[in-house]
């Protein structure tokens, strides 16, 4: 038997259980991996707590790294014995082993160790289709991402002054304002002390950004609308602090014909030739040195529900990973 964290009813993080979990012989399709790390993320908060619902009881988590155990009879994208890592589901990934999809693996380069993998790719991948896809950051923009020393944020930043993007970051404290800046954040803005939208004008000229990427949800969203420049785009991909409400679209026409787009991985790597190029691109600028994952906090992975705690307190900065 292994074991698995599991949680029976929607709730705040006493929900979740270290269970004994039989893993069987892989279907045809699917590879067991023995995880060697497991990503934490904000996404698996919303499972938990219903605002994403999911079938009861449930595994929790979207992203790990391992190494592949046994592969059904149909499967030839990996084998037993090869590094992979995913991100993106199906649910479950808070587990010592699992078995999943083998066509939602990507095999691990050399270069890239377990921790490192587990951390990037749901952060990883999600900062390549925002500055790569979404919208495409040319060099010379000047960009707008909220939550900037948050996992996705030092990624972003990080990947966009690489493009050669000028790069303005929200967060909340001068100690993240330090990290950010550290990781190519321009004009890191302390949210709690500052006008974010009055320094966006300010630090473009009153014209305004090309796009903004907010993470944050309810509590930014309508001000980071008024960061926009006319046609620009607003980026909501993520709501740690509530859903956005309802939009007027008459708003958007007002405001500058902005566009605004809600878009998710789960979309993105739908198909198993984005998945394998996304994957590709992220490994190739980690590899490279351009990004550098910065694993700031590890918690045994029994331990799941006292790293939930610490990230809904904001207490976490950059990636976190759980390990079995």
């Amino acid at each position: 038997m292994t074991h698995a964290i599991r949680f029976h009813q929607a709730g705040g993080p006493e929900v979740l259980r270290w269970e004994e979990v039989e893993v069987p012989a892989p279907a045809p399709n699917e590879a067991r991996v023995a995880h060697s790390a497991v990503g934490l993320n904000f996404i698996d908060v919303y499972y938990r707590t219903g605002r994403y619902p999911i079938g009861l009881p449930s595994g929790i988590g979207l992203e790990g790294a391992g190494v592949v155990e046994a592969v059904g009879s149909a499967v030839t994208e990996v084998k037993a014995g090869d590094r992979v890592a995913y991100a993106g589901g199906p649910v479950g990934a808070y587990a010592e082993a699992r078995n999943i999809p083998a066509d939602r693996l990507v095999k691990l380069p050399d270069a890239i160790d377990m921790k490192t993998a587990a951390a990037m790719m749901l952060q990883g991948m999600t900062a390549q289709y925002l500055l790569r896809r979404t919208y495409r950051v040319q060099p010379g923009d000047t960009i707008l991402i909220q939550a900037a020393a948050g996992g996705v944020g030092l990624i972003v930043c990080q990947w966009a002054k690489a493009l050669g993007a000028t790069v303005i970051g929200t967060v909340g404290s001068d100690e993240k304002a330090a990290l950010a800046k550290a990781h190519g954040c321009d004009h890191p803005i302390v949210y709690n002390r500052e006008n974010f939208v009055e320094r966006v004008r300010e630090i473009t000229a009153g014209s305004g950004v090309p796009v903004v990427y907010d993470s944050v949800g309810a509590d930014t969203f309508a001000k980071s609308l008024d960061c926009l420049r006319p046609l620009g785009m607003m980026v909501t991909f993520g709501q740690s602090s509530g859903p956005v409400a309802p939009v007027d679209t008459q708003d958007l026409s007002k405001r500058g014909s902005l566009f605004l787009t809600r878009p998710t991985l789960f979309t993105y790597t739908a198909k198993r030739t984005d998945l394998v190029q996304m994957a590709g691109e992220l490994f190739d600028v980690v590899t490279s040195g351009k990004v550098k994952i910065e694993v700031n906090q590890t918690y045994a992975l029994k331990d799941a529900a006292r790293a939930h705690i610490d990230l809904e307190a904001r207490r976490t900065t950059g990636s976190t990973v759980l390990l079995p």
